[in-house]
């Protein structure tokens, strides 16, 4: 389909070709190769059918242990204590904070592409949208995590809630850390009743399909009685509508929110203005970077070129693209705020972001990999050549992660007291504990593809040319004429 591609890839079909080429106004279909209902069925529900690869043991053997080693870290925080981190004073926030706020920004994605995209009639994002909203619950799982041994004593985490108890204590609810509470658990509740609805027609597929009595009997209740007659259509779009409007709000103040953590405080770097739509926006960076890191391995393994195509690519390319744009107008806007403001604190805590111990997190992970290296997406050829989206891909997975360990710890390890200036150096607790989160992240992910369609076959049916009756196919018309 474009001949600057490196990567051998599924192409579209000659007639396609032609279509296209001489009549401009004609799209490039987003099924290619003008596959049929029956072939995208078999497709998509045989890579829950059939008997699960070598690959797929392997590497779900590799991240459960990876996944059993991190709750092992988990219960040994817990019955030791938070001495067991690196924290120390002035930095009492270090990897705890940052990987909840890792975590939570990559959950943004499944949200935008299922919520506003489906808002915006935007219809390629049928091919992507149900692997990001599952992507999205298992993040927020991962993120949960944190808040929770963060303070210390797990078992006094309820008190968060304000559920009555004996003892008269209630939240706080002027504290942003109360916030995220109801915003975090606010936004998982409604994401993962998004990504269920969205499930029923599929879940009735797979029953109709099973040959296994326990088979048919599970899909069975999770299907709960759909039968695709039009009633059942029309309520579950009014259903899927309402979500989608519900959940759009969500994604602006989620994160939103956790900003706040930082914004509402008086240390330098910190208290600004800019941090809401500057979280928004690199959550959403974040998370199209994530999408695509799951998604090409899984479109290579089991052949859905034809359904995730270059074209997806393409776009989703195009949307790290652009706010991978407002992400690095936001930091050239933090310089320029500090150096505005003449406040010598603020000036001070910026130059020791760039000039400090932790200068190489800045210059590698904050400028090159989430500031330089989305701007080879400015060139077509780059944003349809996979090896390089991916290889961007990765490199603002870690950016983000540099980046919130940069505003927390950059922000605390030099205070206004130079007697009291430390480096943070995380334990093996800290390390493993995120590592295991990504294990926990994996494994998740692995279970979703073994035992529930990746793909919304439902949604993928309705963009193909055949599923509208009063639809004029140029292809057909062209091949005529040229015969």
């Amino acid at each position: 389909m474009d001949g600057a591609t490196t990567v051998p890839e599924v192409e579209v079909t000659e007639s396609e070709e032609i279509a296209s080429t001489e009549r401009p106004l004609t799209r490039v279909p987003l099924v290619l190769n003008r596959r049929s209902y029956g072939w995208i069925t078999e497709r998509i529900a045989g890579a829950v059918e059939n008997r699960a690869p070598r690959w797929w043991w392997v590497a779900f053997a590799v991240t459960a242990g990876i996944a059993g080693f991190g709750l092992f870290c988990l219960g040994y925080q817990i019955s030791t204590g938070v001495g067991t981190w690196g924290l120390n004073h002035p930095v009492g926030w270090a990897w705890d904070i940052t990987n909840f706020v890792f975590w939570i920004g990559i959950g943004h994605a499944g949200t935008l592409i299922s919520a506003i995209l489906y808002l915006l009639r935007q219809k390629w994002r049928t091919s992507i949208n149900r692997s990001a909203e599952a992507m999205t619950l298992f993040a927020v799982i991962c993120a949960a995590i944190f808040p929770g041994i963060h303070v210390g004593r797990v078992w006094m985490a309820w008190y968060l809630a304000p559920l009555p108890n004996n003892y008269g204590i209630w939240p706080n609810f002027r504290s942003p850390l109360m916030w995220d509470v109801f915003a975090v658990s606010t936004y998982f509740t409604v994401s993962v009743l998004f990504w269920y609805t969205g499930l029923i027609p599929d879940l009735a597929t797979l029953r109709d399909r099973a040959t296994s009595k326990i088979k048919k009997f599970l899909y069975g209740i999770f299907a709960v009685g759909w039968r695709g007659s039009n009633r059942h259509w029309r309520h579950y779009e009014m259903a899927y509508l309402l979500l989608a409007g519900i959940s759009t709000p969500l994604v602006l103040s989620v994160h939103s929110v956790v900003s706040f953590d930082f914004a509402t405080s008086i240390l330098p770097t910190w208290h600004t203005t800019i941090f809401p739509p500057y979280f928004v926006a690199g959550a959403i960076f974040g998370g199209f970077a994530m999408v695509l890191t799951l998604m090409l391995p899984a479109r290579a393994l089991f052949k859905l070129h034809d359904i995730i195509t270059l074209q997806h690519i393409d776009k989703m390319a195009k949307i790290i693209l652009l706010t991978g744009s407002i992400v690095s107008y936001a930091y050239l806007m933090e310089f320029f705020m500090a150096w505005y403001s003449g406040n010598q604190y603020e000036r001070f805590a910026f130059w020791n972001r760039v000039l400090g111990p932790y200068w190489w997190y800045w210059w590698v992970g904050m400028l090159f990999c989430n500031a330089l290296s989305p701007q080879l997406f400015w060139f077509r050829w780059c944003r349809r050549n996979v090896y390089v989206v991916y290889f961007v891909c990765m490199c603002v997975n870690a950016g983000m992660w540099f980046e919130r360990f940069i505003i927390i710890v950059g922000g605390l390890h030099r205070d206004f007291l130079p007697s009291s200036w430390g480096l943070f150096i995380p334990t093996w607790v800290d390390i493993w504990t995120f590592i295991g989160t990504h294990g926990i992240f994996l494994s998740l992910f692995l279970l979703f593809i073994r035992f529930l369609p990746m793909i919304a076959m439902s949604e993928v049916k309705i963009v193909l040319p055949e599923s509208d009756v009063h639809r004029h196919d140029p292809i057909a018309v062209t091949e005529k004429e040229h015969a």
